[in-house]
C-alpha cells in the first residue's frame, strides 16, 4: 500500500469518498513510511496505535455516511500545538515529559471534521529557528539533496517538521505555526505549499507561545488545493481566543479555481535586495509573467519601511518571547533542576531547560523591555511596525489586489553551515517574510522552480487581510505554470 502515500489530500479525500481504499489502509500505508524514514528525525513522537483507531472509527463513519471533510486522512503535527493526552514539548527540554490535558482548538477542529493525527513533528525550540536545527531532539533533515552531493540539507524552521514530513510523503498535509515566515520559508525549502492566515483567522488558543502578537497556525501541504482544504478546516472563531476574529470562514477550495483574470498583482522595488542572486531574480520576473499571462496586471509598488522590517522584528518578537517564556519555571509543570533556594531553582532549571537560540532571544528581549532601553527600541520598534502596515494599506488602497515576491533570499543551507555563525546570517533568511506579520496579512509561499544545483525555490504571495482567496487563486496559477517538485531519490527509506 505504499503508493497511497503519493495521493495528494484532495486525491486521497476523493479515494476515500469512492470506496478505493480504507481509512485504516490510508493510514497504515503513512505509519510504514514514518517508520522507515526515522533518518529524517522528522516526527519527535509516533503515535501509530492512536493513528490507527482514530483511522478505524473514520471508517465506521464513512460506511455510515457521515464522514467529515478530512474523514480518514492521516496528518502530521507540529509539536507546538498542544494535543490532549500526548506528550507536547515546543521541542524544549524545559517541558520535559508534559502530557496536556486540553486539545489546541486547531487540532480539535481536524479531529471534529476526521482527520487521523500520525504523531508530533519536529520544529525549532519554541518556534524560534530558521533552520530546525535548535530543537531538542536533534536537527532535522531535509529529504532534498544538491545535484551530485549527499551533504545534508535544512528543511527550514521552525516548522521544519512539517515541511520534510509533508515533502517526504511522510503525512497528507501538516499543521505549523508562522511567526516571521516559519510556514513560507520550509514550504519553500522543501518544494511544499504554505500558508500564513491572517492575524486571527485561527485560534492560536492552545498553542505554545512565541511572539503572542505575530503567531498564527496555518497548512503546509503538497499543493495549493489542499493547503485550501486543510485552512477551511483550521479556520473560524473561538472565543477562548481573544485575537480570534469573528470572519465568515469562506470555501478556499472553490476559490483555488477561480484564477487572476483582472486582477493586479504588485511588484515591490523594495524587495529587490543587495546581494540578491539572479536566480531569484529570474524566478520572480518568471512568475510575474505566468501571472500576466493568465490575465492579471502587474504593476510597480513601493513599500518604502520594508527596510527597517527585520530590525524591527527582531525587537518585538524577542520581547514578546521573554514575558511569554517568563512561565517556564520549574514549578507548576515541566522538568525541575533543584536549588538551594527558589531563586537557584528557577535559575538552574531555566539554564538547564533552555537551549541557545532561546537564552539568546529571552536576554535579548529582557534588554529591550528594561528601564532605559523600552523607548529607545521596543516603542520606535512599534512605530516601524505601524509604518510597514501602513505601506501595504497604501498599495491595496491603490488597487492592488496582491503582491508578488520571493519566498527567500536563496535555496537551502547545509545543515550546519549557519548554526554557528553570527546569528544575524540565518536571520536574513527571514528577510521576504517577517513584513507579513507584522502587518497582520495574510502569505503563501508556492513552489516555483529549481535552482541551479536542483534545490527547490519557491515565490510568496501576500493578500489583503482575510483574503485568503485571491491568494489561493494566484497561487493555483503559479503552481500550474511551474509544475509540482519532488526529492528526485527516496534515499531516507
Amino acid at each position: 500500500m505504499s503508493d497511497l502515500t503519493d495521493l495528494t489530500l484532495a486525491e486521497a479525500r476523493d479515494g476515500l469518498r469512492a470506496k478505493q481504499f480504507s481509512a485504516v489502509e490510508l493510514t497504515s500505508a503513512h505509519v510504514q513510511a514514518v517508520e522507515q524514514a526515522r533518518a529524517l528525525n522528522a516526527y519527535v513522537l509516533e503515535t501509530p496505535e492512536k493513528a490507527l483507531a482514530m483511522a478505524a472509527a473514520s471508517d465506521v463513519r464513512i460506511a455510515a455516511g457521515e464522514a467529515g471533510p478530512l474523514e480518514g486522512l492521516p496528518l502530521g503535527v507540529k509539536d507546538l500545538f498542544c494535543t490532549e493526552g500526548v506528550r507536547t514539548t515546543a521541542c524544549s527540554r524545559i517541558l520535559g515529559e508534559f502530557i496536556p490535558g486540553y486539545e489546541s482548538t486547531v487540532t480539535a477542529r481536524l479531529w471534529a471534521d476526521g482527520a487521523v493525527m500520525l504523531g508530533k513533528l519536529s520544529n525549532d525550540e519554541f518556534a524560534m529557528g530558521s533552520s530546525n536545527e535548535t530543537s531538542c531532539f536533534g536537527p532535522v533533515t531535509s529529504p532534498w539533496r544538491r545535484d551530485g552531493s549527499d551533504a545534508a540539507i535544512v528543511p527550514g524552521g521552525s516548522s521544519g517538521g512539517s515541511s520534510a514530513a509533508v515533502a517526504a510523503k511522510l503525512c497528507l498535509a501538516a499543521t505549523a505555526t508562522d511567526t516571521g515566515g516559519s510556514i513560507r520559508q520550509p514550504a519553500a525549502y522543501t518544494g511544499t505549499v504554505g500558508v500564513k492566515p491572517t492575524y486571527g483567522r485561527c485560534s492560536r488558543w492552545g498553542i505554545i507561545a512565541y511572539a503572542s502578537s505575530l503567531d498564527q497556525a496555518g497548512p503546509i501541504a503538497r499543493t495549493v488545493q489542499d493547503a485550501a482544504i486543510m485552512l477551511k478546516s483550521m479556520a473560524g472563531l473561538d472565543l477562548k481566543d481573544t485575537t480570534s476574529f469573528d470572519a465568515l470562514v469562506p470555501d478556499f477550495e472553490a476559490a483555488v479555481k477561480r484564477g487572476v483574470k483582472g486582477l493586479t498583482i504588485g511588484i515591490p522595488k523594495e524587495y529587490r535586495a543587495p546581494g540578491m542572486s539572479a536566480e531569484i531574480d529570474a524566478l520572480w520576473e518568471r512568475g510575474a509573467q505566468w501571472l500576466r499571462d493568465a490575465g492579471a496586471n502587474v504593476v510597480e509598488v513601493s513599500l518604502p519601511h520594508t527596510q527597517y522590517a527585520l530590525a524591527a522584528y527582531y525587537i518585538i518578537a524577542p520581547a514578546e518571547a521573554s514575558s511569554n517564556l517568563a512561565r517556564y519555571d520549574g514549578v507548576r509543570y515541566g522538568a525541575r533542576v533543584e536549588g538551594r533556594d527558589i531563586a537557584s531553582m528557577y535559575e538552574n532549571t531555566r539554564a538547564a531547560g533552555f537551549g541557545r537560540e532561546v537564552k539568546r532571544r529571552i536576554m535579548t528581549g529582557t534588554y529591550v523591555l528594561s528601564a532605559g532601553y523600552y523607548d529607545a527600541y521596543y516603542v520606535r520598534a512599534q512605530k516601524v511596525r505601524a509604518l510597514i502596515k501602513r505601506d501595504f494599506d497604501a498599495a491595496f488602497a491603490n488597487g492592488v489586489d496582491a503582491i508578488l515576491t520571493p519566498t527567500t533570499p536563496s535555496a537551502a543551507f547545509g545543515l550546519g553551515e549557519k548554526i554557528e555563525a553570527d546569528p544575524v546570517e540565518m536571520y536574513l533568511s527571514d528577510i521576504f517574510t517577517v513584513t507579513v506579520n507584522l502587518a497582520g496579512l495574510p502569505g503563501i509561499s508556492v513552489p516555483a522552480g529549481l535552482d541551479g544545483q536542483g534545490l527547490p525555490l519557491g515565490l510568496q504571495l501576500i493578500g489583503k487581510p482575510f483574503d485568503e482567496e485571491t491568494l489561493f487563486a494566484a497561487g493555483q496559477v503559479i503552481e500550474q505554470a511551474a509544475g509540482r517538485f519532488a526529492p528526485a531519490a527516496s534515499w531516507w527509506r
